[in-house]
């Protein structure tokens, strides 16, 4: 018994390493769990030298996975999980009950000594149960850490494009405003028609407007990175590069990516292990079922002018009124719940794949066109145009119009090439950690339309 005992102890790491080697192949960040304040202060001057520099998405998914308080908080469930396992390894206290009768001049004393024999007996099966619930807890916990880091990169890419979409409506603001200004004084000179002014003027009216709601979309993106890597104080003052990383020269090549997904995804791994886990459940109801309580207990009565009597004492709970067969039922049930689960988890996971691969392929070739063909396209266009305005041959404001519109389809090109990175991210999740939501739609929200562009 004391041996047993003694086997039920808790490990220095709670288990935490699994979750950071899981983490870890999957994001190439290491999460840290910080239980004291000494590691807290150690994870705040890591946060610190980090941000030090203009922050790259990896270092940012570093910095959610040490820094992030609702992660921290999902940790500390492999602590319960394993305070659980100790708890089944350990025996029940055993009862110690002591009876004091008199009568008369006789006194009776009576002493037993009780142990719960079940528990005993189905002590290694309901160790093994939560060794199973236990590595359900750490896969789980590095899913959910794994979505946090596809999160935090994903919102990484969104800030620095949206911060960069700003800066280009803002010369297309610039560009705007001196049309309009151009236009008043010619309207004043009697050079430019009413109708030819008040299109410049509501086209830089416009802008104005568009620029608005672009800084703020900026201050939203940014402020979704920063609440994902947990910062406040000082450290929300950190620089984001000026613009997103290149395209890479070529697309991954996918080969069995739905039985990779199978392989590697952690939601599917945590269903799969829970389900074994409610199997061993059922296992060990159908025995425990009709017997819910067997205890075995030795008895030493004493009384006056008598030998003392010895013996022992078996309480077992017959099953006449409750048979068990409710708690049998309701684990057949329950497994079976957990069966279908991880079954349509499997099916979810398997579209997942195939919507992230096509996704990260159709926002791959989009931001190619954008920049093989649409920008050089524009910029050829505007040489064509400055070449006719030195020779008198277009009006300034359709250098000016042409110049807006070459800033739009740059600006489309950053938009393209940031639902491609978010593609890529989510393609990613897909594949190794979890479910990485919808995929991303290519929208444009920052340019202008190409009549308005035009100012017509």
């Amino acid at each position: 018994m004391v041996l047993l005992t003694a086997c039920a102890s808790f490990s220095p790491d709670n288990g935490f390493d699994s979750v950071k080697n899981a983490v870890n192949q999957r994001t190439s960040a290491e999460p840290r769990w910080a239980r004291t304040d000494a590691e807290r202060g150690e994870v705040r001057q890591a946060v610190t030298s980090l941000l030090g520099q203009p922050l790259t998405a990896d270092a940012a998914v570093q910095i959610a996975l040490m820094n992030n308080r609702g992660l921290q908080a999902t940790y500390s469930d492999l602590g319960i999980a394993e305070a659980d396992l100790v708890q089944a390894g350990r025996l029940p206290n055993p009862r110690f009950a002591f009876e004091r009768l008199v009568r008369g001049d006789e006194l009776e004393i009576g002493r037993a000594f009780i142990v719960n024999v079940l528990s005993l007996l189905t002590m290694p099966a309901r160790t093994q149960i939560e060794q199973r619930r236990f590595a359900v807890a750490k896969t789980r916990v590095a899913g959910e850490a794994a979505r946090v880091a596809a999160d935090t990169r994903r919102a990484w890419y969104s800030a620095v494009a949206a911060q960069e979409g700003v800066k280009y409506m803002q010369q297309v603001k610039d560009a705007a405003e001196a049309s309009a200004e151009l236009a008043q004084r010619m309207a004043r000179a009697g050079n430019f028609s009413k109708l030819d002014q008040a299109r410049e003027q509501v086209f830089y009216a416009e802008t104005t407007a568009q620029l608005a709601r672009v800084s703020q979309a900026a201050v939203a993106e940014r402020e979704n990175l920063t609440r994902l890597m947990g910062l406040w104080g000082e450290h929300i003052r950190f620089t984001l590069p000026e613009r997103l990383p290149d395209l890479p020269k070529a697309p991954q090549q996918l080969e069995q990516a739905e039985s990779d997904a199978l392989r590697q995804r952690l939601d599917v791994q945590a269903a799969m292990q829970e389900a074994e886990s409610v199997a061993s459940s059922l296992g060990l109801t159908r025995v425990t079922g009709f017997i819910s309580l067997l205890e075995v207990g030795y008895q030493h009565n004493s009384e006056t002018g008598k030998p003392p009597q010895k013996g022992f004492e078996v309480e077992l709970r017959l099953p006449i009124f409750d048979t068990g067969n409710a708690r049998v039922v309701r684990a057949q049930h329950t497994y079976m719940q957990a069966v279908e689960r991880a079954a349509e988890l499997a099916v979810r996971a398997r579209s997942e794949v195939r919507e992230a691969t096509n996704g990260y392929r159709t926002t791959y070739d989009l931001a190619r066109h954008y920049r093989d063909e649409i920008v050089p396209l524009r910029k050829r266009i505007s040489d064509e145009n400055v070449l006719r305005y030195n020779g008198m041959l277009i009006s300034v404001f359709e250098l000016l119009a042409d110049a807006r519109q070459q800033v739009a389809s740059v600006n489309a090109y950053i938009e393209a090439l940031r639902d491609f990175w978010i593609a890529d991210a989510n393609l990613r999740s897909a594949l190794t950690a979890t479910s990485p939501g919808a995929t991303t739609v290519s929208r444009r929200t920052s340019a202008p339309s190409e009549a308005t562009a035009a100012g017509h």
